[in-house]
């Protein structure tokens, strides 16, 4: 019987993730929590890198240049891309999310999933012990299931654990202390060559205590720059008025309606968030009617307070940036409940 393959990690009893579609680092700051830091990272967005690297350090990211062709140029011989415990990847949602044209594998964005099994098979035998995917809940029920069922398939092909109860969804508003309601779908999968099977619990006790905004925004003062705010001329300002119940709730602009989620909660923040009347979430202050700032967008989506943007990143980016990200203290759960399966169960 052939060993089974020996990672630098358990040489130094420290455990060790990769990343890919790495962002701004959610997945590695949720890690990192858990005592799992991050041994490299792909991300082939600049202005990402640009976040990422100032926040989490240098030296752990792999790209191709400033303006890369795709992650099909990603290799592991290539990149040197080391042995890891655990890989997480936040691949993209638009070809399956409801909001978007649900085109699923047959969109281009859609089919960088198969990436990440490229990727997982150049590893061979030294494939990470366990996969950790994210996505839209839709995922799991649309197109009829055909793409869950392909999702499945390639991973068990690939040679890892994985079925229904391995697919979780979680919503950050339930299980952590920010006020944003985000549910998103969590793949977990195991290598069967590393794990007897692919059985795992997340059951995170629900956040009990009370949502607070007045943590994240700042309802009494205001914010110097004028560009955050709208006239009282704008036809926005005129539609968001009109919908007010109470002024410590957050407005969202989606195209001509005005939603809000209720006093203390958070809308769903989106990666369109900051390119104009869509998605758009407002607050009033003592000043008058303003945009959430890029800042108290990365608070509300669990960012450690001192995580900051680089004067270089443009604000529509930084708006962007968030919207894509995950909520590292929904990852930092999950993480602990693969440390423990890994720590007690890996062969």
């Amino acid at each position: 019987m052939a060993n089974k393959p020996t990672s630098n990690s358990e040489m130094t009893n420290e455990l060790r993730a990769g990343a890919l579609f790495a962002g701004i680092g959610g997945f590695c700051v949720g890690f990192r929590e858990a005592g799992i830091p991050t041994e490299w990272a792909v991300e082939l967005d600049s202005a990402a890198v640009n976040t990422y690297e100032a926040n989490i350090g240098k030296g752990k990211i792999v790209r191709h240049g400033d303006v890369p062709a795709s992650i099909i140029d990603v290799s592991v011989a290539g990149d040197r891309l080391g042995q890891v415990d655990v890989l997480h990847a936040g691949f993209p949602c638009q070809s399956f999310s409801v909001a978007g044209e649900r085109k699923g594998f047959n969109d281009p964005r859609g089919q960088l999933f198969y990436q990440i099994i490229r990727l997982i098979k150049e590893f061979g035998e030294s494939r990470p012990s366990v996969l950790l995917l994210e996505n839209s809940p839709n995922l799991k029920i649309g197109d009829g299931g055909s793409w869950f069922m392909e999702l499945s398939s390639q991973l068990k092909k690939s040679g890892y654990w994985f079925r229904e109860s391995n697919a979780i969804e979680l919503d950050s508003y339930d299980y952590t202390y920010t006020p944003q309601k985000r549910k998103r779908l969590f793949m977990i999968a195991f290598a069967t060559n590393r794990f007897k099977n692919g059985k795992i619990s997340i059951s995170p006790t629900p956040h009990a205590d009370e949502k607070d905004l007045s943590k994240y925004i700042d309802f009494d003062g205001e914010i110097a720059d004028d560009s955050y705010y709208l006239d009282e001329d704008n036809k926005y300002f005129q539609m968001i008025t009109e919908k007010v119940d109470d002024r410590r709730s957050i407005y969202q602009l989606r195209k001509y309606l005005v939603r809000d989620k209720g006093v203390n909660v958070c809308p769903t923040l989106t990666a369109n968030m900051g390119l104009g009347g869509h998605n758009v979430p407002f607050i009033f202050d003592k000043k008058g009617l303003r945009k959430l700032t890029e800042f108290e967008c990365l608070k509300m989506q669990g960012f450690p307070f001192d995580y900051f943007f680089p004067s270089d990143v443009s604000r529509p980016k930084r708006y962007q940036q968030v919207g894509n990200s995950v909520v590292p203290p929904l990852i930092n759960i999950i993480a602990n409940s693969i440390k423990e399966k890994i720590e007690s169960e890996r062969i």
